[in-house]
């Protein structure tokens, strides 16, 4: 009973925040279940990834019931993009699993990629300033970008979000509360995209159903309580929250290469 109740808790924060910021809850999720050790590499990528799904797929739906301004002809693109790179970041994760057959390789190879990216973004994100962001237009180069983000969301089992949100913010000079929205949306789709490609190969029998069922219970109560936060909120103080989850997850990172070093 005490671990659901830890799932919970856990689950209920990271996707609250994450929905509020764009990061999809797994980037919290996914290293502390790590931590735990209760299910194997592959299963926590499957777990993380539906809870991150029923997050983004709500915390959308209130977005849009809200009247937020979407840009679609952004948005969209980036979606479709996902789904081709969920699928493509999946099979990389299998093979690199199958190849080292060693979860405590696999972690630190996943921490270590998350690591280097959480402090590029950590960086970007407090000297904006001091980047000249582009202005990236039309289909293709959305297509291609949500391709790039959903491979390494997938492969990473974490969603994406915090490298959905910088890499959108500096590629489409959109402000972050925007780009919190087409981060999420590029999740969801990537997300589900990865899910198809499990469901059609491995499927999910070996999953612990009841922990499936409280991480989504909590993580569709996040997904409301993130998106209801993120309309209210200042883009000053969504920023803060971003940088607050950021230093959270590098410590977990860095926590997760060294247990799994020893």
């Amino acid at each position: 009973m005490l671990q659901y109740v830890i799932y919970f808790i856990i689950t209920l924060f990271a996707t609250t925040i994450c929905s509020l910021t764009g990061m999809g809850g797994g980037v919290i999720i996914k290293p502390i279940m790590d931590v735990i050790g209760n299910f194997d590499v592959h299963s926590i990528g499957v777990i993380a990834s539906i809870t991150v799904f029923s997050m983004a797929f709500v915390s959308i739906f209130k977005q849009i019931k809200s009247k937020t301004k979407i840009p679609f002809c952004i948005a969209i693109p980036l979606s479709l993009g996902s789904v081709i790179g969920g699928i493509l970041g999946e099979r990389v994760f299998s093979f690199i699993v199958d190849l080292f057959k060693a979860d405590s390789i696999v972690k630190i190879v996943q921490n270590i990629v998350l690591t280097v990216l959480i402090v590029w973004v950590f960086i970007y994100m407090n000297n904006k300033s001091k980047f000249k962001c582009k202005e990236f237009k039309g289909v293709l180069p959305s297509l291609f970008v949500g391709l790039l983000l959903g491979m390494t969301s997938a492969f990473l089992g974490i969603g994406g979000g915090p490298i959905n949100v910088s890499v959108i913010i500096f590629l489409f000079s959109l402000p972050i509360k925007t780009a919190t929205v087409c981060s999420l949306m590029t999740i969801l789709f990537s997300q589900f995209s990865k899910l198809a490609t499990v469901f059609f190969t491995k499927g999910f029998t070996d999953l612990d159903f009841t922990v499936v069922a409280v991480m989504v219970i909590a993580a569709i109560i996040g997904g409301f309580l993130g998106a209801h936060f993120n309309k209210k909120l200042s883009e000053a103080t969504v920023n803060k929250a971003f940088n607050f989850v950021l230093i959270i997850v590098l410590g977990l990172t860095i926590f997760n290469i060294v247990v799994n070093l020893i």
